[in-house]
């Protein structure tokens, strides 16, 4: 068994950031909405940038959001926006800033109606990548096509997280419910 070659031929000084995010979390199930929220918006902050960026700035990104607490985040006002905007240890873009403080607010709405996010993607599990995409884009403020898979690939809902040789894709296999192998 090997790893998936993306970490297999890194090189050591990268391999650090991105080793234990591929053995630990990449393709895992999360149960918690605010570790859900978390990822969404870190993938959010993604587009355009490197994946190695975010794991950099992620415990800037974990301070700055009050963790990813959805109900925080969700009440964050115009001095949090201007405040995170100034924050030189995130992505300090507006649009990605709006983005998180509207879907944390779009989440709770959700966890209204279907008492989770995690139950609101369980709902509407199984779809197609295309049917993922639609569904985001109409609920959530910027989540394009390649934000939806990264963000559904990394949370276990769509494959292709790990090849099927790395020796990560048997554990992550096994740590998913039965409904969500489908």
């Amino acid at each position: 068994m090997s790893y998936c070659s993306a970490i297999e031929f890194m090189p050591e000084e990268r391999k650090v950031f991105h080793k234990n995010y591929h053995d630990n979390h990449y393709g895992f199930p999360i149960h918690d909405d605010n570790e859900l929220f978390c990822r969404l918006v870190l993938e959010i902050n993604q587009a355009g940038l490197s994946w190695e960026t975010i794991l950099k700035k992620e415990m800037t990104f974990r301070k700055a959001y009050h963790n990813f607490n959805i109900k925080k985040v969700a009440a964050y006002t115009e001095k949090d926006r201007e405040r995170l905007l100034a924050d030189a240890g995130i992505i300090r873009n507006r649009l990605k800033v709006n983005a998180a403080i509207e879907n944390a607010k779009t989440i709770l709405l959700l966890q209204k109606e279907f008492g989770s996010f995690e139950k609101w993607l369980a709902h509407h599990h199984p779809k197609t990548k295309e049917e993922w995409v639609k569904l985001f884009k109409k609920t959530f403020k910027f989540t394009g096509g390649e934000i939806v898979n990264e963000f559904l690939m990394s949370i276990g809902y769509l494959p292709g997280a790990h090849a099927e040789n790395c020796k990560i894709h048997k554990r992550v296999l096994k740590t998913k419910p039965m409904w969500l192998k489908k």
